[in-house]
């Protein structure tokens, strides 16, 4: 069953295409990754699924219905990111309490543990914590809610190092034992990889690639070898990515169409792996030569 159907959903803003004619499904009881670099349009997708906004053009379903102005989408989703208009008049106790009042499946008593866990006080006001906290809390809304469809939207900002570790910890362990359908959106691939199940790549507003994880790790191999015999082997073929290794190496990243290693041992060169997120970079870059160019002087 899908949980989710965008059927070429477009959004614009004034002049500016957001998103432009997608296409997915998201199928109940999965964790995707929504993937995409800083202004691909991955809040503006999140936000048309959540019911925020309206379609441009194009559908967008969620249980089977159009999500904006919709309580049972509403009741049935949580959206968590960085922002949340939480009660400024309320302590982080009555905000739990309301939460609880409108969310069916919402487990206090998690809540609570979490709470105590991350010696998050109560007492305290959303807008007094720091950062981090703020985002520590909102997580814990999202994962106590239970919610059918649970949206993050690059949940962990402000977080450190180690309370991300507990909390993508504490997010597979709630998923495990309460099923649900999970969006995580992030430009970092790496830190989510080992949870997913599914990765959804935007890049310009416009869908790249929609597949499994696993998948995504075969997607593209590494390639290094002298630029000479290189070139042969590229003919016809997809190359996201060139660049030189050394003097006389250079190293391709060039799509996985299933020949691809026969063929570089053939032509004697070395096969190197690429992480899913390193694929993603490759496919969504949109600089112009090298870093190492701006530093060149013209004399």
């Amino acid at each position: 069953m899908n949980v989710i159907e965008c059927r070429q959903l477009s959004k614009v803003y004034v002049r500016k295409q957001a998103l432009s004619d997608l296409s997915f499904s998201i199928r109940e009881h999965t964790i995707t990754g929504l993937i995409g670099r800083n202004g691909a349009g991955k809040t503006t997708l999140l936000k048309l699924i959540a019911g925020f906004y309206r379609p441009t053009s194009g559908e967008v379903s969620v249980f089977s219905e159009r999500p904006f102005n919709s309580l049972k989408v509403s009741q049935n989703m949580i959206y968590v990111d960085d922002q949340m208009a939480l009660p400024t008049t309320m302590n982080l106790q009555e905000i739990l309490t309301m939460t609880g009042r409108f969310y069916p499946f919402f487990d206090r008593g998690l809540a609570d543990r979490l709470l105590d866990y991350f010696s998050i006080h109560v007492r305290a006001h959303h807008q007094d914590l720091s950062k981090g906290l703020r985002s520590t809390f909102n997580m814990i809304l999202g994962l106590a809610a239970r919610c059918p469809l649970t949206i993050l939207d690059e949940p962990t900002t402000g977080m450190d190092v180690a309370v991300r570790k507990d909390f993508y910890r504490a997010l597979l362990k709630e998923y495990l034992a309460h099923p649900r359908t999970i969006i995580i959106s992030s430009h970092l691939l790496q830190e989510l990889d080992h949870m997913l199940e599914d990765v959804v790549l935007i890049d310009q507003g416009k869908l790249r690639l929609h597949l499994p994880i696993d998948e995504l790790k075969q997607y593209a191999v590494g390639i290094v070898g002298h630029p000479e015999q290189l070139e042969p082997l590229l003919a016809g073929r997809e190359v996201f990515h060139q660049d030189l290794v050394s003097t006389s190496r250079s190293l391709v990243i060039v799509r996985n169409d299933g020949y691809i290693h026969e063929a570089a041992v053939r032509h004697g060169l070395e096969i190197v792996p690429i992480s899913a997120e390193d694929i993603c970079v490759y496919m969504t870059k949109q600089t112009k030569g090298r870093i190492d160019d701006v530093f060149i002087r013209s004399e």
